[in-house]
Parts: structure tokens; sequence; C-alpha cells
């Protein structure tokens, strides 16, 4: 089964599970704690699975790749480099301390 098979699955049997608990309501009474904080469960249950449908559906939504750079293999410019110091070396001219 797929993962969207299976969100509706379980979204379908918190919708059996909220129609319960509304029915226990109605015999109950929805005055007590046991009853809200039952309620509030399984609103919580719901909300929860909305929220792993959303992420469900972003991941399946292909990640698009990133353009690539050819970088050439002729080498740089020399000049490029004058005047500049070699990464923990220094510069050229000086000696390191």
């Amino acid at each position: 089964m797929s993962v969207h098979d299976e969100l509706t699955t379980v979204q379908r049997c918190l919708d059996d599970l909220m129609r319960s608990v509304g029915r226990l309501e109605k015999q109950l009474g929805a005055g007590g704690l046991e009853m809200r904080r039952v309620r509030t469960d399984a609103g919580h249950l719901r909300d929860s699975v909305a929220l792993l449908r959303e992420t469900a559906d972003k991941q399946a939504v292909p990640q698009r790749r990133p353009d690539l750079v050819t970088i050439s293999d002729t080498p740089y410019d020399p000049s490029l480099w004058v005047d500049t110091d070699d990464e923990g070396l220094g510069a050229r001219d000086r000696h390191a301390p």
C-alpha cells in the first residue's frame, strides 16, 4: 500500500472515531472531564494526521535538481594571482613568523 493509501485509511478510521465520540457525548453528556479529554485527544490525532499528510505530499513532489555548472580544464590566467597571499603561508616576499 502506498503512503497516500495508508493516510486515507487512517483518516477514515479517525472519522469513524469522531462519529463514535459524538455518539458517546450524546449518551454520557459532554460536560465530564473524561469526555472532554477523549474529544480533545481525537482532535489532536486529526491535526497530527493532517500535518503528516502535508509532509508526505511535499516529499512526494520530485525535487528539482540544481543546474550544473561546467568548470573549464584550462588553467587560470596567472595575472589573477599577482599580489595575493598563499593561504596559511602569507605573502610571497615575506617569511612566516
